[in-house]
């Protein structure tokens, strides 16, 4: 026995909310409790950063207005990319893309341009500051999984329109906008598979040894 490990039932838990973590799109209303919403943000801020550069930023929606003014970006887009899938297009418009005027709480995950002081890890893969924030983000998700509660991601918005009607500086770029709170059930699989969009690959598909395409 490792004696770093967790104990059998705390290791259940874990890989549980890894496997029940779902994409939720339906939210019941209800609150989140100031102080957890707190315990899963601070689980959010310990996710691991290249270089430490903590390079997230999260705002979080307060104002009834600004949740319209955001739904009304999120549909602009969807209305484009549904113009974009062409013949997928009546498909795409029937999938519910987003709970922002059900969820509990609304928060805006954004990225803080570092690259003048954070160039450990970045040098070749400026991409690592985004890598960690969906590290973040990962982190929120399994730890509201593991309190009962649902996450959505919603990525159908014009950065630059949201982070100017939130008013942020140069350099600041909104990645997701996260649809946080109480649902009646969790999906029991992803959602796009439920509603016959797309199917999982499985990980043997996925995964190579010692070089691309060469399976083990």
């Amino acid at each position: 026995m490792n004696e770093h490990a967790f104990t059998d039932e705390q290791r259940a838990g874990v890989y549980r909310a890894i496997a029940e973590r779902r994409d939720m799109r339906h939210f019941s209303g209800g609150e989140v409790a100031p102080e957890l919403l707190a315990k899963l943000l601070q689980a959010a801020h310990r996710a691991p950063s290249v270089g430490l550069m903590q390079p997230w930023r999260f705002v979080r929606i307060t104002s009834t207005e600004l949740r319209v003014r955001i739904a009304a970006l999120v549909e602009a887009e969807r209305q484009c990319t549904a113009e974009a899938l062409g013949e997928r297009s009546a498909e795409f418009l029937r999938l519910k893309v987003e709970g922002i005027h059900d969820c509990a709480e609304l928060l805006v995950a954004a990225l803080m341009d570092g690259r003048e002081t954070h160039v450990f890890g970045r040098r070749t893969l400026p991409e690592m500051d985004l890598a960690s924030l969906a590290c973040a983000i990962q982190n929120l998700w399994l730890a509201a999984r593991a309190e009962g509660l649902g996450l959505g991601w919603v990525s159908l918005f014009d950065p630059q329109a949201l982070a100017e009607l939130l008013g942020m500086p140069a350099g600041a770029k909104p990645m997701a906008i996260l649809c946080l709170g109480p649902v009646h059930a969790f999906y029991p699989a992803p959602m796009l598979e439920l509603e016959g969009w797309t199917q999982g690959r499985p990980l043997a598909e996925l995964l190579y040894q010692d070089r691309w395409g060469e399976q083990p």
